[in-house]
């Protein structure tokens, strides 16, 4: 058994089997726990299919457990990557010549939500869909979805085919809300709260459910690590994430076993690696304080959709304060999944020492990838809570 000494919140991405869906899980955790699950709606953004218009903003039905006490078990919520298993199951469903398929993650123009409280709210401007959020009850059934939110801007929605449509006075598109498409409600991304102790266990209590009712891992699955980012803010330590997920890009992925078929992952921006590396050669004059550092990282591209995402870090008002990590595979297996986690526990705990974190000596990859476990061993993950502990009392 790996023990973790961190704070660590994680991600699993998961697939329920056809005719199930996260909200069997969630109940099934509930059960389990003789706790209770709330509806939730979730915000995320998808692919637009607008010529100009990179993605929109969305609300999908998720679900928060809780334990006897009122403690939070997880969140149970969709997770826009997950469409090839869902494909390739409409794929082998249909019926008829191939020219009749549609893609699969079409909706008919005449569908209706199978359950009247699980459809989707669609906006063009993340605010506006905050505003609808924060207006709207998830439990509000289809047929009068966007309504409360309406009275707010003195309109109503009208209803076009299957989809309601909230428009402002002057007729400016606010929110459309319509079926999820086909197959939506089975992946499931398990959010759990950040775990202090007993990881292992407290994975299995998620993932053991999970396995029996059929759950299965997607072919673009990961999981991501949240650990506190607080002690990453200095110079000296956020260099060294960035030395450490660009110099070490491949040997990571290649000990971690990042899976290939996971998207939104991309290596640093360069000119986020140039950036550390302009203040690492001998005799510069490129020194920066840590709130120079921020603006500089800030506009170098930063993206959350990285290997590590250190967005968070780029601000002093961050959603949540985190470095998340997000290159681990996919796994219903809590042993495994706590021994990766484990090895980036110490990979982050190296990168708080004051010494700069090295480049690989060797270009091949067996070796190079056997100097990171090295590098490994040589941490101590105490040092990684010890830090988090005194920046949050040094906060106090």
């Amino acid at each position: 058994m790996t023990t973790l000494h961190s704070r660590i919140g994680f991600e699993i991405e998961l697939l329920a089997p056809p005719g199930s869906s996260r909200r069997t899980l969630a109940d099934r955790l509930a059960s389990d726990l003789d706790g209770h699950v709330t509806r939730i709606f979730h915000t995320d953004s998808e692919p637009s299919l607008v010529p100009g218009m990179g993605h929109f903003w969305h609300l999908t039905p998720g679900y928060v457990v809780r334990d006897a006490l009122g403690g939070p078990v997880a969140e149970l919520v969709d997770d826009v990557t997950i469409v090839d298993d869902l494909r390739r199951h409409h794929e082998e469903a249909r019926v008829g010549p191939s020219t009749d398929a549609r893609p699969a993650d079409a909706v008919p123009a005449d569908a209706v939500p199978a359950d009247d409280r699980s459809y989707r709210v669609l906006s063009d401007d993340l605010r506006l869909l905050r505003l609808v959020a924060r207006h709207s009850s998830p439990d509000t059934p289809f047929d009068r979805a966007l309504d409360d939110v309406a009275a707010v801007f003195g309109s109503t929605v009208e209803s076009i085919g299957a989809v309601r449509r909230l428009r402002d006075g002057a007729g400016s598109s606010i929110a459309l809300a319509s079926a999820l498409a086909a197959g939506r409600e089975r992946p499931c991304e398990i959010v759990t709260p950040p775990l202090v102790a007993d990881h292992e266990a407290a994975l299995e209590r998620l993932l053991g459910p999970a396995r029996e009712l059929g759950f299965t891992v997607p072919v673009e699955a990961a999981v991501h690590l949240h650990l506190d980012g607080a002690p990453f803010r200095s110079v000296a330590a956020f260099a060294n994430l960035v030395r450490l997920f660009s110099w070490w890009h491949l040997p990571l992925r290649a000990v971690l076993g990042t899976n290939p078929a996971c998207t939104r992952l991309a290596p640093l921006p360069s000119a986020l690696v140039e950036l550390v590396a302009r203040a690492d050669r001998p005799g510069s004059a490129t020194t920066l304080d840590w709130s120079q550092l921020q603006t500089a990282a800030a506009g170098t591209g930063l993206t959350k959709y990285a290997d590590v995402n250190l967005t968070a870090l780029a601000t002093d008002r961050p959603v949540r304060d985190t470095v998340e990590v997000r290159i681990l595979p996919g796994t219903l297996d809590a042993a495994d999944l706590t021994r990766r986690a484990g090895l980036v526990e110490r990979l982050l705990a190296r990168c708080l020492e004051a010494e700069p974190v090295p480049r690989p000596t060797s270009t091949d990859a067996r070796e190079a990838a056997a100097e990171l476990l090295d590098l490994a061993r040589a941490s101590d993950p105490a040092g990684l809570v010890l830090s988090a502990e005194a920046t949050a009392r040094g906060r106090r």
